[in-house]
C-alpha cells in the first residue's frame, strides 16, 4: 500500500515536472518570438545588411547554438545535474534578447545573436533529458507533445503581443525588444521555483569520447546520417518571413505571419507525438519530412500575401511533426545513462548541417533569387526523405 503511494507522488511529482518545463518554455517563446518575428525585417534594414549576411548570421548563430547543445549534454551526463544547466541557459537567453534593441550594425546583431543562441545551447540538451526522464518511455512522445504545444503557444501569443503594440500603441520594432524581458523573467522563476531535478547520482565512470563511441553504436548513426542529409536544406524561419516580406505584407504584420507558423506548429505536436507513439517515429519523421518538402516547392509560386500564408502554415506543421518526433525518437536509440550524450551528439549534427543550409540559402535567395533557394532545399529533403524510407524498412 506504500509503495502505491509513493509511486503516485513521484508519478505526481512528474507530471508537475513536464508542466513546469512547458509553462518556462511558454514564457521563454513568448519573448522569443516577439523579437524573432521582427528580426529579420529589422536586420535588413541596418545599414550595411543584405540576405547574405541574414543567412551567415543565423546560420553560424544555429550551428554555434547547436554544437554547444553537445558539451551541455556531455556535462550533464557525467554530473547527473539537469536542472542548473537549464537555468543558466534560459536566464543567459533571457538576458541578452532585449539588446538587440540598441543594435546599430549587422555586427552588433550578430553578437546578440549568438550570445542568445549559446543560451539556448546550454540549456536544450539537459532540459530534453530531463525531460524524458520525467515520464515513462509509453508517455514520452506525448510529454514532448505538450512540451512543444505550450513552447509554441507562447510563440504564438508574442508575435500577436508584438503586433498588437506597434499597431494600438505605436510602439517601435526596439521598443517590442525592451517589452520582450518580462515573460523572459517569469520564466525564470518558473524555472527556478516550480522545477525539480530528475537524474540521479554523478559517475566517475563517465568518460566523454566513450560515451560518444558507445551511443553512437547500432542504429543512431545512420538516423544522424539521415537527419543530417536532411538538415542540410532546412532553412530556418527567417526566410519563411522574407518570404513574406517580398509577398508585399507590412512589416507590422510580419509578426501576425509568424504567430500563423506558430499556430501550425502548436495544433499538430500533440497528435505528431501520439501518432508517432501508435505507428513509429521514424514513420511520422518521414511525413514531417514530406511536409517540408512541400512547404518549399510552394515558395517556387508567384510571391502573393495569401501563398505567402500558406508557406508559414505549412512550415509550421513541419516543425511540429519534426521538431517533436525527433527530440523523442533519440532515447529509443541509446541507454538511460548517454541521453544526454546522444542529445548533444545530435544537435552537434543538425547544427553544423543548419549552418551550411542557412548560409547556402541567403546567398542563393540573395544572388539568384527565392526559385534557386527553393530547389536547393527540395533536392536535399527528397533525398533525405527516400533514406528515412530504406531506414524504416531495414528496421522492420
Amino acid at each position: 500500500m506504500e509503495k502505491k503511494v509513493d509511486e503516485k507522488k513521484a508519478e505526481g511529482s512528474s507530471v508537475r515536472n513536464v508542466f513546469a518545463l512547458g509553462f518556462v518554455s511558454f514564457f521563454t517563446d513568448m519573448s522569443s518570438e516577439m523579437v524573432f518575428s521582427l528580426l529579420p525585417t529589422f536586420l535588413l534594414g541596418l545599414p550595411g545588411s543584405s540576405r547574405a549576411i541574414l543567412g551567415l548570421i543565423e546560420g553560424t548563430a544555429e550551428a554555434l547554438s547547436y554544437a554547444l547543445r553537445a558539451v551541455s549534454g556531455f556535462f550533464s551526463d557525467k554530473f547527473r545535474k539537469r536542472k542548473p544547466f537549464v537555468l543558466v541557459g534560459y536566464a543567459l537567453s533571457n538576458a541578452v534578447k532585449p539588446l538587440f534593441a540598441v543594435a546599430r550594425a549587422p555586427f552588433d546583431v550578430f553578437v546578440v545573436r549568438v550570445t542568445d543562441r549559446v543560451g539556448k545551447a546550454v540549456r536544450t540538451s539537459p532540459r530534453d533529458a530531463l525531460l524524458s526522464e520525467s515520464v515513462s518511455e509509453k508517455r514520452r512522445g506525448a510529454a514532448f507533445g505538450l512540451h512543444r504545444t505550450l513552447d509554441q503557444a507562447g510563440a504564438i501569443i508574442g508575435p500577436v503581443i508584438a503586433s498588437a503594440a506597434m499597431i494600438l500603441l505605436s510602439f517601435t520594432i526596439r521598443d517590442i525588444f525592451w517589452l520582450s524581458l518580462i515573460p523572459g523573467t517569469i520564466a525564470l522563476f518558473i524555472l527556478l521555483f516550480l522545477v525539480k531535478e530528475q537524474a540521479g547520482k554523478s559517475t566517475s565512470e563517465f568518460k566523454l569520447f566513450a560515451g560518444i563511441k558507445s551511443a553512437l553504436k547500432g542504429n543512431f548513426s545512420w538516423l544522424l546520417i539521415i537527419v543530417g542529409v536532411f538538415s542540410l536544406g532546412a532553412f530556418n524561419f527567417s526566410f519563411v518571413l522574407l518570404n513574406a516580406q517580398e509577398a508585399g505584407i507590412a512589416y507590422s504584420l510580419i509578426p501576425l505571419v509568424y504567430a500563423a507558423v506558430n499556430v501550425a506548429h502548436t495544433a499538430i505536436a500533440i497528435p505528431a507525438g501520439v501518432l508517432a507513439d501508435r505507428v513509429g517515429k521514424e514513420k511520422v519523421m518521414v511525413l514531417g519530412y514530406l511536409i517540408f518538402l512541400s512547404t518549399t516547392l510552394l515558395i517556387l509560386f508567384p510571391a502573393t500575401g495569401y501563398v505567402a500564408l500558406l508557406v508559414a502554415v505549412m512550415y509550421g506543421a513541419y516543425m511540429g511533426v519534426v521538431e517533436t518526433v525527433q527530440r523523442a525518437l533519440i532515447p529509443d536509440y541509446v541507454g538511460e545513462s548517454l541521453r544526454g550524450t546522444a542529445y548533444g551528439i545530435y544537435y552537434l549534427v543538425v547544427g553544423s548541417a543548419f549552418f551550411v543550409s542557412n548560409a547556402v540559402v541567403g546567398t542563393l535567395w540573395e544572388y539568384f533569387g527565392s526559385s534557386a533557394a527553393s530547389a536547393y532545399s527540395v533536392t536535399l529533403s527528397a533525398v533525405a526523405i527516400v533514406a528515412m524510407m530504406l531506414f524504416v524498412r531495414k528496421k522492420m
